[in-house]
């Protein structure tokens, strides 16, 4: 197992190489680590896993009751909304179950909650319930006022999508798959029953290729002799509120969503904070992640309508993420046996939830395509730092106190981040290449004085780790 950032890559050839480290990608390495016999290698263009969409995304666990029926997707985020849950469960990955209420605002969007319902029955769904405006208010005190009704959908959740990604990889390169980062494909071609792969870091080969590029799925997949779809960037800008914010909402607040996605919602984060957000920007650019003046007085606008008292709370951050639109409200998973190929394409917002069940879906394409895995051994269990503001963090456990007093010494006061808990990172499987990943992986930084206070202290146990 290695997790390589620079030198050339290794010459001789894996059995499967996967291509980009998001959710997706991490899991898709995860399960074939299963099959102790094969040779895997993950690839990822940036210096950290979980780098695009992956990082920059709601942190909902869906149920997938408002996916369309029939559809890969709709299955898909129902199998893996089970796995996931119960693979948090195991893993410490921190998850709230608050629930979610689709709330209409005219007479159009409540006559619109019963075909949601019914909806929901055809995903195997059936547990929504609509809501009167009585009750919607006793649900959420603080919601603007003029709402109607609102469907309310219990099995919605929260979870933490970085330490999801996270967990993934890192059990996947303990299971002996080799992590290669800073290494973006440039060129794909196949001879002689080999994938050959052009990187700043020499070529790779490998005899089963898997893309999980995200925005980037088309252009692989055109190196490959394939046009079967084109991914748009949607860019969606968010805003983050001060953990403060918090008592003012109780639910996921979803609008009745449109042809553009589910539009913008107000919802907790299992760190504590409130999200505004998302816009649906369509773009050119593909590495546009910057935030817009406009985009940021759209969600202030649309967020005053849904819940007035958030504008009056303090922002912590504000960031923007790109979903990989295709066109198609469906998943864009193909197996191309006569390559030893398979695209995982057009993977959007419900990619987190679905990630366990997409990667079972991947290897068992594999394998009907003649990939032999061999034997299948369940890897060890991961145990993951938990960052949930719900849940206790180390300097609040005597017994880790007093094992280690690291753990007792607060670093980053908004986030309560401890030496040992930033040590503990820097020393990881994984370990963190910049500051922005060790705010990741800690939460150090990443609270309402965004690093003011605790900056310098931080970047000194950074760079001391660095050498």
């Amino acid at each position: 197992m290695t997790v390589t950032t620079s030198g050339p890559l290794p010459t001789g050839p894996y059995d499967v190489a996967i291509v980009g480290a998001g959710v997706v990608g991490s899991a898709i390495a995860r399960r074939l680590a299963h099959h102790p016999r094969l040779r895997i290698a993950l690839v990822e263009a940036q210096d950290d896993v979980g780098q695009g969409t992956s990082k920059a995304n709601t942190a909902i666990l869906h149920t997938g009751f408002d996916a369309v029926p029939g559809t890969l997707e709709a299955r898909l985020v129902r199998e893996g909304a089970r796995e996931l849950a119960a693979y948090a469960a195991e893993s410490g990955i921190p998850v709230e179950p608050v629930g979610a209420l689709l709330v209409a605002w005219d007479e159009e969007q409540l006559a619109a909650l019963p075909r949601l319902a019914e909806k929901a029955e055809r995903n195997e769904y059936h547990a929504t319930r609509l809501l009167g405006p009585a009750e919607l208010y006793d649900r959420e005190p603080h919601l603007g006022p003029g709402a109607l009704g609102a469907l309310h959908v219990p099995g919605e959740s929260i979870i933490c999508p970085w330490t999801t990604t996270l967990a993934y990889a890192t059990q996947a390169v303990r299971n002996g798959v080799d992590l290669h980062l800073d290494s973006p494909v440039e060129g794909a071609a196949r001879h002689d029953g080999v994938h050959h792969l052009t990187t700043p870091r020499g070529p790779l080969r490998a005899r089963w290729l898997v893309n999980a590029a995200g925005l980037h799925a088309d252009t692989l997949d055109r190196l490959l002799g394939h046009d079967d779809f084109t991914v748009t960037p949607r860019r969606g800008q968010l805003i983050v509120h001060d953990k403060f914010a918090r008592a003012l909402v109780r639910h996921i607040l979803l609008p009745v969503p449109t042809a553009l996605g589910k539009g913008v919602l107000v919802a907790p984060t299992v760190h504590g904070n409130v999200l505004l957000g998302p816009t649906a920007e369509d773009l050119d650019d593909r590495t546009a992640t910057n935030s817009t003046a406009e985009g940021l007085d759209r969600l202030r606008e649309q967020g005053r309508r849904i819940l007035p008292a958030l504008l009056d709370e303090e922002v912590t951050a504000v960031y923007a993420g790109l979903r990989a639109a295709t066109g198609v409200d469906d998943y864009r998973i193909a197996a191309h046996p006569d390559q030893a190929y398979v695209t995982v394409g057009g993977i959007r917002s419900t990619g987190l939830t679905a990630s366990l069940a997409i990667a079972a879906h991947v290897t068992a394409l594999l394998t009907d395509a003649g990939l032999d895995p061999g034997p299948e051994r369940a890897p060890a269990p991961v145990r993951m730092p938990n960052l949930g503001e719900a849940f206790p963090r180390p300097y609040q456990r005597p017994d880790l106190v007093a094992a280690d007093p690291d753990h007792g010494r607060l670093v980053c006061h908004c986030e309560r981040v401890s030496r040992g808990e930033i040590r503990d990172a820097l020393a990881s499987t994984i370990p963190p290449r910049s500051l922005d990943g060790l705010r990741r992986r800690t939460r150090a930084g990443a609270g309402r004085c965004q690093g003011f206070y605790c900056g310098a202290a931080v970047r000194a146990l950074f760079e001391e780790a660095q050498g």
